[in-house]
């Protein structure tokens, strides 16, 4: 095996080895490594948006169906990020990247030949939409790899930059796929092509992407030596009770942010929806604004994560789950003064229209919280499991130094696991949006934004009883690292 992409030496903990070399390769590697994950999002979230096209394309599917059908891709992602961390350490963080930027041609073109066929059943486009779920695995093994490459001071910002560039990728995904089919046009400022809707361009620009992050991780990205590791030894974070705490968090942050992009194109379309695609202070057409969302979530990401470097993640995640029971109490509260239109199944009367600015506006601070939330967390996880190795050991001897790279190989273990269950919420949302037990479509909106109000509650209580009170001397200890 050739050696050109290994690094064998690498000590991103030394000052001066940082500052002449590391930092320089550290955000070589993060850039393309943003590149490929980027990627990733925007196809595992391709039909998010494209389901909503679906029906105007021919295909007779339900509201249920379209759901269900945004919510495979969510499930298969996140079982999928647990094998794709383990990748890493086997194969190595570039020559993963350019296998996993491969898969992508698998669901880009199945989806490009399925959408031109008027024949194809429900359960083909349900097997299409499941190997989707491949790009939401990139983003596990990108975060596990850009892990190894950032001294602990720098690591809450540069996985808070790989991850909201991944993030974005849903954000550009429900931007431009209305634009490159021929659905809607940018603002009602373009018109919507007079074509037809063709969903398989989207798919066919990304397929040609996909070949792009494959040539470029080629030639722009390293392997580092000292990631290696066995599953046996990666997977032995399953043990411990911080992986799984931070795992129930993160289906908090995460899982919101995923899914609630997920489903936001069709909750707009069933609730506020106007038949045809009209000049904005004319009625909601959904393309317009599905993707504001998921690009506030990815940009506050980073916020998350330099906020934690700076003051703590786990009071930055606190104050992130306060927010989000604040604002998703606000969303529920203008869903509450919707009336549903008996004459109109699904869609809800014209006059509701009227409350979409507030929908809009509170939901997209529910969004910003989740993306500080997500940054804090992925922050919270490598400084738990080094505060754990330094607790362990003595300051100053080599049993230390051991101890240190072996938290780095388990934080970056870890990142997989929690996030395969925190990806989890990306399946249960868009379900919980479109409950069998509830007939009326904006009745199951409510009843599912009370559960995640509920929900993220027990999540900030968790936050500050683990992380932050006081009295036990195990919590006190960590937190005053400032996780």
């Amino acid at each position: 095996m050739s050696r050109r992409h290994w690094i064998d030496d690498w000590r991103p903990e030394d000052a001066t080895f940082w500052e002449e070399t590391g930092a320089k390769t550290a955000r070589r590697n993060l850039i393309w490594s943003i590149f490929s994950e980027h990627l990733g999002f925007s196809v595992w979230l391709i039909w998010s948006v494209s389901s909503a096209f679906l029906v105007a394309q021919g295909f007779d599917f339900t509201p249920g169906q379209l759901f269900f059908l945004i919510a495979i891709p969510n499930l298969v992602g996140s079982l999928l990020r647990v094998p794709y961390t383990l990748a890493v350490p086997k194969f190595g963080g570039r020559n993963w990247t350019m296998i996993s930027a491969g898969l992508l041609l698998v669901p880009t073109l199945g989806f490009a030949y399925a959408v031109t066929q008027p024949s194809t059943p429900y359960w083909v486009f349900c097997v299409i939409a499941a190997t989707a779920g491949l790009g939401g695995g990139n983003f596990a093994s990108s975060m596990a790899n850009i892990n190894f490459f950032y001294p602990s001071a720098k690591k809450g910002a540069a996985l808070g930059l790989n991850a909201a560039g991944g993030n974005v990728g849903v954000a550009l995904i429900q931007f431009l796929l209305p634009v490159i089919v021929g659905g809607a046009g940018i603002f009602g400022l373009v018109k919507a092509s007079e074509g037809g809707i063709h969903l398989e361009r989207a798919a066919l620009v990304y397929a040609g992407l996909a070949i792009l992050g494959v040539i470029a991780a080629y030639f722009f990205m390293d392997n580092i030596t000292d990631a290696k590791s066995s599953p046996k030894e990666q997977l032995s974070v399953v043990k411990s009770k911080q992986t799984w705490i931070m795992a129930f968090l993160y289906i908090g942050t995460f899982g919101s942010f995923i899914g609630y992009s997920a489903a936001m194109p069709l909750l707009i379309k069933l609730n506020f929806w106007v038949p045809e695609p009209a000049p904005l202070g004319t009625g909601i057409y959904f393309a317009y604004f599905a993707f504001l969302g998921a690009l506030i979530g990815s940009a506050t990401r980073p916020l998350g994560g330099w906020l934690a470097d700076r003051w703590g993640g786990a009071k930055v995640t606190l104050g992130a789950f306060i927010g989000m029971v604040v604002f998703t109490l606000a969303v529920l509260w203008t869903l509450m003064q919707l009336t549903p239109n008996p004459d109109a199944t699904p869609a809800i009367a014209f006059d509701n229209q009227s409350w979409f600015p507030a929908f809009l506006g509170f939901f997209m601070l529910v969004f910003a919280a989740t993306g500080i939330g997500n940054g804090s967390t992925y922050k919270m996880i490598p400084s738990i499991f080094r505060r754990e190795a330094e607790l362990a050991t003595t300051p100053g001897t080599a049993e230390r130094e051991a101890a240190l790279v072996g938290a780095t190989k388990k934080s970056s273990a870890a990142v997989g696991i929690i996030g395969a269950v925190g990806a989890i919420g990306g399946f249960l949302i868009p379900i919980a949006f479109n409950s069998p037990w509830v007939s009326n479509p904006l009745d199951a909106t409510k009843s599912a934004f009370i559960v995640f109000t509920v929900f993220y509650a027990v999540c900030a209580l968790v936050t500050f009883t683990v992380y932050l009170r006081p009295q036990r001397a195990r919590v006190g200890e960590l937190a005053e690292v400032r996780i």
